[in-house]
């Protein structure tokens, strides 16, 4: 309660909006600049996985429904929508149109959700269209994708018939992964589709014009978006791509870009710059994930039990973080989840580890003999290269260093790189996170099932995978989220991962710029309805 209180009143300590300069916004034309922490890994939407590609696709196409700024599920491409236990369907409006002129029909989603599905296409989400009736067997290569429970039964009728109760269904459809694909345009690109601006076809509120890789690109105002006249911004002009919050910060003060987050140094600098600073949970769990292939050694629990019990998170937030909004990682379900009747984390409190260093060298020596090693060899911690991910691997490496001897060789990686790393394998620990990509216990609870693509250490564990077919089975919240308590336990008596803190971030925005929506669930920062005023 007292580092709560300290938060409350190091945000209160706040002037006016301090003034910038006008570039990063254009009244006249209303055009904002702002920069991107990464260049774009994927705008295919059948195989992005990471937040900034989410972030331009969800500008730029539209799913069948998406968020309003409350996180409620809105109309998008559907007007309309019914659904049961067993089937969906959804009615799609008659003003949709592709970028190219072309309506957006029913035909597009089946194609889409079918060619994410299949094998070759390599989808790291392809597992979100499960609950679609054989969806899991097309995508393991058992069934033909025309056999997908996808049916579009005229232009603007879709159907779905489901392979399990699937309640919260309609959110699920808002990812980017259910976002519809024209199978003409598609075929005529090949292998170049999404790899430049050109080779997309859009439906959203924007369209991406230009992209330089590695150095920017271009959104403008869609004219032939169905909502077009509730489109403020004519222009988004991401000219700048670094994670550096420093270099984003000076940016900021130079009135290059509307937006930038703090980290524990720039925060000092915004407070003393007397920036209005703005505060925001982004519903994100960061975790060291272990590798736990057979011929890693940190398959061996005892020693993942062993770095458990020395790790203190309030001291890698309060220390090492050391900026207002993380919270203390006890658990991958984060707190804002909600259970039963009330936050799942209050229905189900979470495990905690109490620091044993003691206990955890005993485990240490076991895992050992387990193993049948001398000593133990170096670690290898695979990590990001911002500065806050650089600090956070370095204390992990003074930390089990000093508590259990353990040599720990940092990997610094740039994004591409370490997602590379991570899909082959190659590490020990990673330094990793998850956000929610519905509104849904079960965007976190599969994580770490055993055909879940993003559970990147491959955990195996029949009584894991069985939890959560039971959740996945069941439309009876109580059985669903009494599943979701067992994962959880399981996670910490197994010492799956090292949850570390829940992700908040303190951020400055341009005082001229209104309507920009933070959220936790979509994309985040959604710029959607935002506006320029004077």
């Amino acid at each position: 309660m007292k580092f709560v209180l300290v938060l409350v009143l190091l945000l209160s300590i706040q002037a006016a909006n301090a003034e910038v300069d006008a570039t990063s916004v254009d009244f006249d034309s209303q055009t904002i600049t702002i920069a991107l922490t990464q260049e774009p890994p994927q705008l295919n939407s059948m195989k992005a996985t990471d937040q900034v590609s989410i972030v331009i696709l969800s500008h730029v196409i539209e799913g069948l429904v998406g968020y309003d700024r409350r996180g409620n599920v809105v109309p998008g491409v559907a007007e309309r929508w019914e659904i049961d236990d067993k089937t969906a369907t959804f009615w799609l409006r008659k003003d949709a149109r592709w970028s190219d002129g072309s309506p957006v029909t029913a035909h597009d989603f089946v194609f889409a959700w079918r060619k994410t599905l299949e094998p070759a296409t390599a989808s790291e989400y392809a597992f979100i269209l499960y609950p679609l009736m054989n969806g899991e067997a097309i995508n393991q290569g058992k069934m033909d994708s025309s056999e997908l429970g996808v049916f579009a039964d005229d232009d603007r009728t879709l159907r779905i018939e489901f392979a399990r109760p699937t309640g919260y269904f309609v959110k699920l459809t808002a990812f980017v992964s259910y976002f519809p694909v024209r199978k003409e345009f598609f075929d005529k690109k090949g292998g170049r589709y999404a790899a430049d601006a050109t080779d997309l076809l859009y439906n959203g509120p924007f369209r991406l014009t230009e992209w330089t890789h590695s150095a920017s690109l271009k959104m403008v105002k869609s004219d032939s978006y169905w909502d077009k006249d509730n489109i403020h911004l004519n222009a988004i002009n991401a000219d700048y791509i670094t994670s550096d919050t420093r270099a984003r910060l000076n940016l900021f003060i130079d009135g290059k870009i509307v937006h930038t987050r703090l980290d524990g140094e720039t925060y000092k600098d915004a407070l003393t710059q007397r920036f209005r600073i703005r505060r925001f949970s982004t519903g994100n769990v960061f975790f060291v994930e272990y590798n736990h292939r057979p011929e890693r050694i940190t398959r061996n629990r005892n020693l993942r039990e062993a770095i458990q019990l020395v790790f203190d998170p309030n001291e890698m937030v309060n220390k090492v973080l050391a900026t207002p909004g993380n919270l203390p990682g006890i658990s991958p379900f984060p707190v804002w989840l909600n259970g039963v009747e009330d936050k799942f984390r209050r229905e189900y409190p979470a495990p905690v580890t109490d620091i044993d260093v003691e206990k955890a060298r005993e485990l240490l020596e076991t895992a050992r003999h387990e193993l049948k090693i001398e000593s133990f060899p170096p670690l290898v911690l695979l990590s990001g290269n911002s500065p806050t991910a650089a600090k956070q691997a370095e204390y992990m490496q003074g930390l089990l260093k000093a508590r259990l001897g353990l040599d720990i060789k940092i990997d610094i990686q740039t994004f591409k790189q370490r997602l590379a790393k991570m899909t082959s394998g190659d590490f020990d620990m990673v330094n990793a996170g998850w956000g929610p990509d519905f509104d849904d216990v079960m965007t976190f609870g599969d994580l770490f099932a055993s055909w879940n693509l993003n559970n990147r250490g491959r955990y195996n564990n029949p009584a894991y995978d069985m939890q959560v077919r039971t959740a996945m089975n069941s439309s009876v919240p109580k059985i669903r989220m009494d599943a979701m308590g067992e994962l959880q336990k399981i996670i910490h008596d197994d010492a799956v991962i090292l949850t570390q803190y829940e992700q908040g971030v303190i951020y400055l925005m341009h005082p001229k710029l209104k309507g920009v929506v933070r959220r936790v669930i979509g994309a985040d920062p959604d710029y959607t309805r935002a506006r320029v005023v004077k």
